[in-house]
């Protein structure tokens, strides 16, 4: 068969800087950190910062009781995404029955708050306070499983994990299933809420959080000189795909996919392979893309790295390049992160902007991007969206405006 070109027809970002498409476009837009000093751990475990969600209704989108029981908070986002999304591209639960719809989700890590809820239970317990309910909610699964649930329709699912590239990679897969006429609607993503102890102890100890919580808004800072590490955040975004037929309005189509890994001592040098790859799937020069979606987590070495990669991909077309990281304005969520950004570069097609890089005030000579702290007005039609993982994974999208 024929490939099909592929569309985004729904939006669902379920963020610190807003919930809901509307919401959403308003806040990324703000030059404004929405980090904060986090204080729902033990004291004893010392200081943390997180980008988080403060209030989240999913009564407010769904019917509640078709959750499983005890569903993780991951999940609660990934189905509120969904719903928002749905609701956005203005498909009814009929039509998504009647078309043979399939569900992929991507997530880095499972459900700590389950798994240590049952752990603390078996210690003080033993094993009679062992929790059941954990073994039907903790996994990747889960999340595919409790969208399709609630929605109600014979959906096919599959889950994705591949570190911080799981919600990218989720979206290049579902993009090739409609692609290939293997489905007509696609629901895909990623979601994370990481704000446990454990992994966040973790982050900390492995210096890919801060270990302090002074002046919490200034502590992520993408590709910025005085920048140390990232911020870990939480959230969600589900998208709808479509084939190029559908009656229904597109922001962007996703022209082409791609990972890599990196080599040896080449932190992030996967970025370019990846990028190589999704040009080539979508058929066009390295020339023709103008403008890039950072990973950008202001981490020292990642960022840098980034920064090595993207030369080695574009090498002069490089500088006058708008460029622009969302992941001060949000945290990192993981693999969430990278669907997140594809939402982002598919508003910014049609509303011709790029959402500032918020705590970019002193330029960095090893990260040599076109960036701006303030919102930029570019009038353009084609997106590079990149992603970095732990464990040298790489992904990277190429959208285009419809």
């Amino acid at each position: 068969m024929k490939r099909r070109r592929v569309k985004i027809t729904g939006i669902g970002p379920v963020t610190p800087a807003g919930i809901g498409k509307e919401e959403f476009w308003k806040g990324i837009l703000e030059p404004v950190s929405r980090v904060r000093v986090f204080t729902k751990l033990d004291e004893g475990l010392g200081p943390f910062v997180a980008a988080y969600i403060d209030r989240f209704d999913l009564g407010r989108y769904v019917d509640c009781s078709l959750l499983p029981k005890g569903a993780a908070r991951h999940t609660l986002f990934a189905v509120g995404g969904t719903a928002l999304a749905i609701r956005d591209a203005g498909i009814s639960i009929d039509e998504l029955a009647a078309a043979n719809t399939v569900v992929v989700t991507g997530s880095s890590i499972m459900d700590f708050g389950g798994i240590l809820s049952s752990v603390d239970s078996v210690v003080q317990k033993g094993a009679r306070g062992a929790l059941p309910r954990s073994i039907y909610n903790v996994g990747h699964g889960c999340v595919a499983n409790a969208v399709n649930q609630v929605l109600g329709i014979p959906a096919r699912t599959v889950a994705m994990s591949n570190q911080c590239c799981s919600g990218l990679d989720a979206i290049g897969y579902a993009a090739s299933i409609i692609a290939y006429g293997e489905a007509e609607i696609a629901i895909c993503g990623g979601t994370e809420a990481p704000l446990h102890r454990f992994p966040l102890v973790e982050f900390r100890a492995a210096e890919l959080t801060p270990a302090t919580t002074e002046m919490p808004e200034r502590l992520a800072r993408p590709f910025d000189l005085w920048r140390t590490t990232g911020v870990v955040g939480e959230g969600a975004c589900m998208l709808v795909l479509e084939p190029e037929s559908s009656p229904r309005l597109g922001y962007s189509y996703i022209m082409g996919y791609g990972f890599a890994n990196d080599d040896t001592d080449n932190l992030c040098g996967g970025m370019k392979a990846a990028g190589k790859l999704a040009a080539a799937e979508a058929n066009i020069r390295l020339s023709e893309i103008e403008v890039i979606s950072a990973w950008g987590p202001g981490h020292k070495l990642i960022d840098r790295g980034e920064a090595k990669a993207m030369r080695a991909l574009f090498g002069a077309n490089l500088d006058g390049m708008p460029t622009g990281s969302i992941k001060a304005a949000i945290g990192t969520p993981l693999g969430a992160a990278p669907a997140i950004q594809v939402a982002v570069a598919a508003l910014g097609h049609r509303h011709r902007i790029i959402p500032p890089t918020i705590n970019w005030d002193f330029p960095d000579p090893d990260c040599q991007f076109r960036l701006s702290n303030r919102s930029m007005a570019v009038n353009h039609d084609i997106t590079l969206v990149n992603s970095h993982g732990l464990g040298s994974v790489n992904s990277s999208l190429i959208l285009q405006r419809c």
